[in-house]
């Protein structure tokens, strides 16, 4: 069940991204937040319901509340215009606390490729918390871009492959997986300027352009 909340995990973080590069408005993706965020807190409930009390269970499905409850607030936020300071350092605590889930899939559950997706989200909630924390709206295409490479990298194809029944742990794709996203940290930033600056050219023409 797990798998399928990262499916559509993907598709969120997909138009999240897109939000972010300014091709949607936030009112716009809040639909889609809301489903997937409802979604992700349902199916961790679920989970640990029917876990019978399967410590290793209960605490991987303990850490989806996190984000089933950023993308409620994200939606919520979208809807009625409340400022997105809280939200930013929320996205710290689930920073931080996406490490300790990293370490503990490393240590007790010997599971190298969710440790380096663990990693990958760690790292983009912490790109959510400078964004809205600091009102860096400057960073929001380089973070848009983490978004999308997210979506495909460390939800959907995980997601899809999960429920295909064709995942298989193994080192050479936790390094696989921790090259792309380095590559991906690496290329947000100018990818994101790019993609800006095209933005922006481009509604400098429709603007100068004689209505007819």
């Amino acid at each position: 069940m797990a798998a399928v909340g990262l499916l559509y995990v993907g598709a969120v973080l997909f138009v999240n991204g897109v939000l972010l590069l300014g091709r949607i408005s936030p009112r716009a993706a809040a639909p889609l937040n809301l489903f997937v965020g409802a979604l992700q807190v349902f199916t961790p409930t679920y989970l640990i319901v029917f876990a019978a009390g399967d410590p290793a269970q209960i605490a991987l499905a303990a850490g989806l509340y996190f984000f089933g409850f950023t993308y409620l607030w994200v939606g919520i936020n979208a809807i009625t215009g409340w400022p997105n300071h809280g939200l930013g350092w929320f996205s710290l605590v689930v920073a931080v606390s996406a490490v300790g889930f990293a370490v503990y899939t490393w240590v007790e559950l010997a599971d190298r490729a969710f440790t380096a997706l663990w990693m990958m989200w760690a790292v983009l909630w912490f790109a959510f918390f400078v964004l809205m924390a600091f009102d860096r709206a400057d960073l929001g295409p380089a973070v848009g871009i983490l978004a999308i490479g997210n979506a495909v990298v460390t939800t959907g194809v995980p997601g899809f492959v999960l429920l295909s029944g064709w995942w298989q742990d193994s080192t050479a794709l936790a390094l696989a997986i921790a090259v792309i996203g380095v590559l991906l940290l690496v290329l947000c930033l100018p990818l994101g300027r790019a993609l800006a600056a095209r933005g922006t050219s481009s509604e400098s023409g429709s603007a100068s352009t004689p209505a007819t």
